[in-house]
């Protein structure tokens, strides 16, 4: 069980078990027995091919354990921006948090547009890694709910709380320093 104050990994895989990406460390804010939370700063990315970036907004992570979704929660200066990914219920392998991307995102802006992103890459994935009908039933109608939580502004799409996180994370930081 991931220790909440502690740092792991974060590990995005494909459907056909290939590494996606992976982002160094984020700090565990809290784990219970529907999500985990974790918050990052300046986040290192690398990319599959080799490629490395780091994050540029402050954001908060909750990633889902009995859902099909994972929300990053980005600080900016006009608003709290979330981008969803559909992805597999979370696991927490030794010092790592993984997930499977199933390439449907959907975006939650600031001033609360919607946006569902890649249906394309979606459909070339669904193809070229045959997903079940199943899997293809459970992540539309996933992406649908989500689009739900959204316009709701319902859990995790709240403003208030995320804020409130990221203020956990600095403080449990500026500890550490």
């Amino acid at each position: 069980m991931p220790q909440v104050g502690r740092w792991y990994s974060i590990r995005c895989y494909k459907h056909n078990g290939f590494l996606h990406r992976v982002w160094d460390r984020g700090l565990v804010l809290e784990n219970n027995s529907d999500y985990i939370v974790i918050a990052t700063k300046k986040a290192k990315v690398v990319e599959a091919n080799g490629r490395s970036w780091f994050t540029k907004e402050p954001a908060v992570t909750i990633f889902s354990k009995k859902e099909w979704w994972n929300v990053i929660c980005m600080l900016k200066k006009d608003g709290v921006s979330y981008y969803c990914n559909i992805a597999s219920p979370s696991i927490i392998d030794k010092d790592a948090i993984k997930y499977i991307d199933y390439d449907l995102d959907a975006k939650l802006f600031h001033n609360n547009e919607i946006r569902v992103l890649d249906e394309k890459e979606y459909a070339h994935h669904k193809d070229n890694y045959t997903y079940s009908d199943e899997l293809d039933v459970v992540l539309k109608y996933q992406t649908e709910t989500i689009v739900e939580r959204m316009k709701n502004r319902s859990f995790p799409f709240q403003d208030d709380l995320i804020v409130n996180y990221f203020n956990q994370y600095l403080a449990i930081t500026k500890k550490e320093n």
